[in-house]
């Protein structure tokens, strides 16, 4: 039925990975049959009810559909539906704090800095022809890049952070390549790697980033690319310190060919040093997106790297949307101008919600994470149970499945729409809800 590939694991999240890994690689085609889950279930050595898991996750995501008695096969298009449709909907009476949205009250009103970007274009229209990026922009981008250590390069802008991972992928890479990855991660970018065809290699992590040994076995392994984040990363609020950044350049300088990608999106939010591991590889990219300082609706990403990628996303780019709206750019330049979002002031808020999570957490022997950003995440032993006694309990909250491949258990918790009157309610819900505490965290 399978042919030569074997689908493997114990749990049903590793039965799943299995089977997208298998996907990915394209040792299983679309429209492949796969096995009844009672007759896996006795070939893995698991309970049937691991396996129905497992399945029911790989159609949530896409990757496959099941037709009643005629069995369960994999899709034509396969994995084209989101991890957000493992979100957790707040029915009346439940706060929501599972969408990782910024708290509106920190985010800047934007009527001034488009107003002044109208009154910009109505004196001098943009026409076919110009420069993709306004000027402004890219010496603005430019000048925070150079304060942060960022390798000189030129400058690309895209519609969010998204947009921008997923071009230069496509710009280097091919279906069946191997891209590493952190796991836990950024839900919508592990849907988009297997999208692409791509194939997903997790790389575990802890509280200071991906850990070498990981990349190292990733990159050993054949993986042509890399993704990491550099600060706020999601769902764990990990940030690559400056002993973890010289331990990976030295596993990348070993590997001049990989695709490096670094996704700095909380670069506006978190009081973080950034530690860039650009330069080391001959392609490499640094993207940084407007979303969280001012909005998810600004879709707006800077992108810089080496002189070729950035050249192949710009070429690639003229042919399809030709460029991100200039009356978007020089909006964000009136708002980097004006100074109206203070980033110190930004971080201090979410880290002090946080961080007062986490302190009462601790002291209820509940072990969670969140160095920096918006998120914590709190490891659980049964995730389905955690997420539903929440639930019930009045909080609804993000399961992990939305973020994991390989890695173990656990659920995330938004923490900008939270008040410090929310914080000690919030943490014996989930004392009384994680149930016992599993043996090793994400990393």
């Amino acid at each position: 039925m399978l042919g030569e590939y074997r689908i493997t694991g114990r749990r049903a999240s590793d039965i799943a990975a299995s089977v997208e890994r298998g996907v990915g690689a394209g040792d299983l085609a679309p429209g492949q049959l796969l096995p009844p889950m009672r007759e896996l279930a006795t070939r893995l050595g698991v309970n049937p009810n691991t396996v129905a898991a497992a399945y029911r996750t790989l159609r949530e995501r896409g990757v496959i559909e099941t037709a009643g008695r005629r069995g369960s096969r994999v899709r034509s298009r396969p994995a084209s539906t989101a991890r957000d449709s493992l979100r957790v909907d707040a029915p009346p009476g439940v706060r929501q704090i599972s969408d990782g949205n910024p708290d509106v009250a920190l985010l800047p009103r934007l009527y001034d800095a488009f107003a002044a970007a109208a009154r910009r274009h109505d004196e001098r229209p943009v026409l076919y022809g110009e420069a993709p990026v306004d000027p402004e922009l890219a010496r603005l981008a430019r000048a925070g890049l150079d304060a942060d250590g960022v390798p000189d390069g030129p400058i690309a802008v895209t519609s969010g952070s998204l947009d921008a991972i997923e071009r230069v992928l496509v710009a280097h890479l091919r279906p069946g390549d191997a891209v590493a990855v952190e796991d836990p991660g950024w839900g919508s970018l592990l849907d988009l790697i297997p999208a692409l065809g791509l194939r997903p290699v997790p790389v575990a992590l802890d509280e200071d980033g991906p850990r070498p040994d990981e990349v190292a076995r990733a990159l050993d392994a054949g993986a042509r690319a890399l993704i990491v984040t550099c600060r706020a990363q999601n769902p764990t609020g990990a940030v690559i310190t400056a002993q973890r950044a010289e331990k990976l350049r030295d596993i990348l300088a070993r590997h001049p060919q990989v695709l490096l990608v670094e996704d700095d999106h909380g670069h506006a939010i978190v009081d973080q040093p950034l530690h860039p591991l650009a330069g080391v590889t001959d392609l490499w990219v640094l993207v940084r997106s407007t979303a969280k300082a001012y909005g998810p609706d600004l879709r707006l990403a800077v992108l810089t790297g080496d002189a070729l990628t950035v050249d192949r996303v710009l070429g690639r780019q003229r042919l399809g949307p030709g460029w991100v709206g200039r009356l978007v750019q020089r909006a964000v330049v009136e708002l980097w101008r004006s100074g109206v979002v203070d980033p110190a002031a930004v971080a201090r808020a979410y880290g002090e919600r946080r961080d007062a999570l986490l302190r009462a957490l601790a002291g209820r022997g509940i072990e969670a994470y969140g160095r920096s950003g918006m998120n914590v995440w709190v490891p659980v032993a049964d995730e389905t149970g955690a997420v539903a006694r929440l639930l019930h309990a009045g909080w609804a909250v993000a399961p992990g499945a939305r973020f994991r491949m390989s890695a173990p258990p656990g659920i995330r918790l938004t923490v900008s729409g939270l008040t410090m009157a929310d914080i000690e309610t919030l943490a014996d819900a989930v004392a009384s809800a994680a149930g016992p505490m599993p043996a090793r965290s994400f990393g």
